[in-house]
């Protein structure tokens, strides 16, 4: 693999560039989302505000870029960007399954962040299909599928709680199963119990 800066720095003396497309091999996927203190369920408007959790994801396939820690301020003053969210998976399908998965890790509280709406995106067969384009956004989001989608989670929480609390262990994992297939979505509850 050549020295990109290296490269831009022969390219910037007015150099050709060493190597030729043929010469670069594709090896797996990447997938990066932006995470920002903006709140997608209110035509992104910025937020601003403390940090009081912020717990970024780790694990294979996972990178944060960040700049912040918990217990700093989102300013008004500059971008409201908090992170970049990268993954890398041998395919795009891992690649997506990895990000959804470092997306339920992330645990920021304090601001509303764009994290939901890159879920969301992640999980849509547009995206999935590679099959959309820049009006992605005005073609397939509604904020108030957000809302129903948190509503959904928070359903799938609270009937694994109840499950966890009045039914026997293969009880409960029968009743768990059956409240996530008929919810079509995999909760956190589960998801962590399946690892």
């Amino acid at each position: 693999m050549p020295d990109l800066v290296k490269e831009q720095i022969n390219v910037a003396r007015g150099n050709k560039i060493s190597f030729k497309q043929e010469d670069i091999k594709l090896i797996g996927h990447a997938i990066e989302v932006r995470v920002y203190a903006e709140d997608p369920a209110n035509n992104f408007l910025p937020d601003i505000g403390k940090l009081r959790i912020y717990n970024p994801p780790k694990g294979p396939g996972v990178r944060v870029d960040d700049g912040f820690e918990e217990g700093m301020e989102i300013p008004i003053y500059y971008d409201s960007m908090i992170s970049k969210l990268i993954t890398y998976g041998k395919d795009r399908e891992e690649a997506i399954q990895r990000m959804i998965r470092a997306i339920d890790e992330y645990k920021i509280s304090g601001v509303e962040t764009t994290l939901s709406f890159c879920k969301f995106v992640m999980q849509h067969k547009a995206f999935t299909s590679g099959k959309f384009d820049t009006h992605f956004v005005a073609q397939y989001f509604k904020p108030e599928m957000l809302n129903a989608a948190a509503d959904n989670e928070e359903n799938n929480m609270l009937a694994a709680l109840v499950a966890d609390i009045f039914v026997s262990k293969s009880e409960r994992k029968q009743f768990v199963a059956n409240t996530v297939s008929e919810n079509k979505a995999t909760s956190n509850w589960r998801k962590r119990r399946d690892l």
